[in-house]
């Protein structure tokens, strides 16, 4: 299925009226049970997208416009990114780890464990420049058998993690959330913004040189059911899932505006050649917009 919508961008302060774009908003695809996860490779030109209760992974092509199914099963993976040499990084809740797959389709288990016990669901995830990877360790793909398997928590608390490149060592770096969620590095990657989301807050972080967090306090609270993924634009804007639709925060933590989304907003990401298609994954379906703002650049 392929439609459009009405856009709505809802600006509650001056500073978000540079921030708009198309008049409607493509649904991409529609039907799944709960989208998440939208990675977009530039080199391919092909979104990919999970449907978690359906356990599957499917892909969006740009160039035909075709969606697929790209991996089933596929671990009732959640969120995905692109790292540095172009594969795909991937938490798997049913199978509560972190992967990554490679060029050649192997999958490559980056981390499943922390001082022996196994993680809970694992649920998005972010690279940093120095190849460690960053992840949040909510439970609820071992709440029922709906987004995973239902099981006990094993380390008895939801933490973010640090995965080392170089040892695998894996390291609580932040252990006061009741369930981390959404995750995002500034440009610079100076600071580190954590949605908690049953606090219905995103908590930003400054990231020391050993790869270590400090500080912590409240950057945004939201005003529509709860946040979940988190993104930032090339300005430092912080562009939030709510469950009316994309909330957008000035760097000063502000919100300044909102996209609005006839339903629940799962998580986004900025891709197309330019950075400047968001694409959103939202209850059923999948949607994209082109904007007029860019993706932020990561360093390299």
């Amino acid at each position: 299925m392929h439609d459009t919508v009405k856009t709505c961008f809802e600006v509650l302060d001056e500073r978000f009226r540079p921030c708009n774009g198309d008049e409607w908003m493509e649904r991409l695809h529609t039907g799944c049970r709960w989208t998440e996860g939208p990675a977009y490779f530039p080199a391919g030109r092909y979104l990919l997208f999970s449907d978690i209760p359906n356990d599957r992974v499917l892909r969006w092509d740009e160039t035909t416009g075709a969606v697929g199914v790209w991996r089933e099963p596929a671990g009732h993976a959640n969120g995905h990114t692109v790292d540095r040499q172009g594969r795909l990084l991937s938490c798997e809740q049913g199978e509560r780890r972190v992967t990554r797959t490679e060029h050649d389709g192997s999958v490559t288990v980056i981390a499943d464990r922390h001082r022996g016990k196994r993680f809970n669901s694992p649920n998005d995830l972010v690279e940093h420049s120095d190849g460690s990877i960053w992840f949040t360790d909510p439970d609820y793909g071992i709440r029922s058998d709906y987004e995973g398997h239902r099981a006990e928590s094993e380390i008895g608390a939801c933490h973010v993690y640090r995965a080392d490149p170089g040892t695998g060592e894996v390291r609580v770096v932040a252990g006061d959330f009741e369930r981390p969620n959404g995750l995002a590095f500034s440009a610079d990657e100076r600071r580190l913004y954590v949605v908690d989301t049953p606090r219905k807050h995103i908590r930003v972080f400054e990231v020391t040189g050993a790869g270590t967090l400090t500080g912590g306090e409240v950057f945004g609270t939201c005003d529509a059911g709860m946040f979940d993924g988190v993104r930032l634009d090339g300005d430092g804007r912080v562009w939030a899932a709510a469950h009316d639709g994309v909330h957008c925060f000035d760097p000063d933590g502000t919100l300044i505006g909102k996209l609005r989304v006839p339903e629940i907003v799962s998580n986004l990401t900025f891709g197309g050649r330019r950075r400047n298609n968001l694409f959103i994954t939202a209850s059923s379906s999948v949607y994209s917009i082109r904007v007029t703002i860019n993706g932020a650049r990561y360093p390299r």
